[in-house]
């Protein structure tokens, strides 16, 4: 029992030290982590898409992070 308890916190420790900082990113690579394929919604279309979308239900615009028909009933 007492060594499940071990193995469960070296394996936790293990996975907070990838957590870890390992130092800043120089100055020439950070117009490369600033290109906008690093981004998390790369397609743009379908983000302006998405974006028409919910600014016409909402009949609004920023309404971009709420759900729901526009009918108060959410």
């Amino acid at each position: 029992m007492r060594s499940r308890y071990l193995m469960m916190a070296m394996v936790g420790a293990m996975g907070l030290s990838g957590c870890a900082n390992l130092g800043q990113v120089p100055a020439w690579e950070k117009g490369n982590l600033a290109k906008p394929s690093m981004g998390f919604d790369t397609d743009v279309l379908g983000q302006k898409f998405d974006q028409h979308i919910y600014a016409s239900r909402e009949n609004s615009s920023g309404g971009y992070a709420v759900g729901g028909g526009g009918c108060g009933c959410n």
